[in-house]
């Protein structure tokens, strides 16, 4: 097993860096978060930072990029306080990994690629047409990470919208059958399938498969 260490990766090439660092530490959600301006400016950005933080209340977080320069996401969100994230099938993976390119403050990626804005009656946020897992979401509160100068961005999910053949009775949302992808590194798209399913955990119980015993 090959070993770096941290003082290796430090004198390493910036690129081979950003590449190992993002990798390294597994797959990961791959999500569009989209926001309009109060000026009625949408966007629509690739982010692979978003997690589940509770149930009750229902949180989620995401990590936003140093706002040394400007950020239309962020901007968006603090101006309206509201967000959509949406999932990322496997026919979204070109146009959403262009959202990541530097286009001027202002310019909405929508009019950048085959996305579309998706509108639901009485939601002024857009949505991504297409996506089958949608969830609007109000800001909650942020908390700068001086390590970096990044910024957790902590929401609250008001609304679910999703595709009713993922759902299963107990409540389960199975995504790969929205062909939703994950991703591994800054650019990688994969395509998860699923294993199996457990039951929850008892000490000295053995480990019990929800789909083995439906066989």
């Amino acid at each position: 097993m090959k070993h770096i260490s941290k003082e290796t990766i430090l004198q390493m090439d910036k690129i081979e860096k950003l590449n190992l660092i993002n990798s390294c530490t597994g797959f990961k959600s791959a999500n569009l978060i989209a926001t309009k301006s109060i000026e009625g400016n949408t966007n629509v950005a690739i982010f692979s930072s978003v997690t589940h933080l509770g149930n009750s209340p229902s949180l989620i977080g995401f990590i936003l990029r140093p706002t040394t320069i400007p950020r239309d996401t962020y901007k968006n969100i603090m101006e309206t306080g509201y967000f959509t994230v949406n999932h990322i099938t496997i026919d979204m993976i070109a146009d959403a990994h262009h959202t990541s390119a530097n286009y001027d403050y202002g310019t909405s990626e929508f009019n950048k690629t085959n996305l579309e804005e998706e509108y639901k009656e009485g939601f002024t946020i857009p949505f991504v047409k297409g996506s089958p897992v949608q969830l609007y979401c109000k800001f909650v509160n942020e908390y700068l990470i001086k390590e970096n100068d990044t910024i957790h961005i902590i929401a609250s999910i008001e609304h679910i919208f999703f595709d009713e053949t993922l759902e299963h009775k107990d409540g389960w949302l199975q995504l790969d059958k929205g062909n939703i992808v994950a991703v591994n590194g800054v650019d990688g798209y994969f395509l998860p399938k699923l294993i199996d399913r457990f039951q929850p955990a008892q000490q000295d119980v053995p480990t019990k498969s929800f789909k083995k015993d439906r066989e």
